[in-house]
């Protein structure tokens, strides 16, 4: 098996302690110990530490946003006018299939997106690029069309809601059970119950002021 280079290991190393500490609470220093690099290295290989930051949010996004942009191209090649179902599970399913129960690495994912959800150091948001905008603005367009009674405020605040309970429910499942309450339910189950949720919230009609 081939050794992982510097570079990826300064990522694993960055991913797992911003997951556990977010942006401020992890130091360079933090960083290039738990990886076994010198401190020049995160210079060298990303510049800064919140460029270290978008390229780790970056190397956990991109599949998802990969994964999100094939379900939708699916859906609009069957129809222009996709329902709402459909949509919520071609946007949530890959924040499931990225973050997998009973594996380390979506323990880690799982928690990442919850600090980027939650982080209030700005370089903890400032990683998106063209591509995460252009998944976002689409789904956002679909959506549109499928619930034409919303504002875009509310719509966007519904499709801020399908991040953040995808990834506290994943994020809970690969927390200890805390003793005495119900272990939460993983799998195909889990994933099917959501999308059940999300579709009904996304439903649900517009609150009037």
């Amino acid at each position: 098996m081939a050794t992982p280079d510097t570079r990826s290991q300064i990522l694993d190393a960055a991913e797992h302690l911003f997951a556990e500490h977010g942006y401020r609470g992890t130091s360079i220093r933090a960083i290039t110990t738990l990886a076994g690099a010198n401190l020049a290295a995160v210079g060298y290989h990303f510049g800064s530490k919140a460029e270290l930051m978008a390229a780790v949010v970056r190397r956990v996004v991109e599949p998802i946003v990969a994964a999100q942009c094939a379900g939708l191209d699916a859906l609009l090649a069957r129809t222009p006018d996709p329902p709402v179902g459909d949509l919520v599970e071609a946007f949530a399913g890959p924040l499931f299939d990225g973050m997998p129960a009973g594996d380390e690495g979506g323990a880690r994912r799982s928690r990442l997106i919850v600090t980027i959800l939650s982080d209030p150091a700005e370089e903890a948001r400032s990683w998106t690029g063209t591509a995460e905008d252009s998944v976002r603005e689409r789904y956002f367009t679909a959506f549109a069309r499928a619930l034409p009674g919303l504002s875009t405020e509310e719509l966007s605040f519904r499709m801020r809601g399908i991040f953040a309970v995808t990834a506290v429910d994943r994020l809970q499942v690969h927390q200890r059970p805390t003793p005495g309450c119900e272990v939460p339910v993983t799998g195909e189950a889990a994933r099917r119950w959501a999308i059940a949720f999300l579709t009904a919230a996304m439903s649900a009609p517009p609150v009037r002021p």
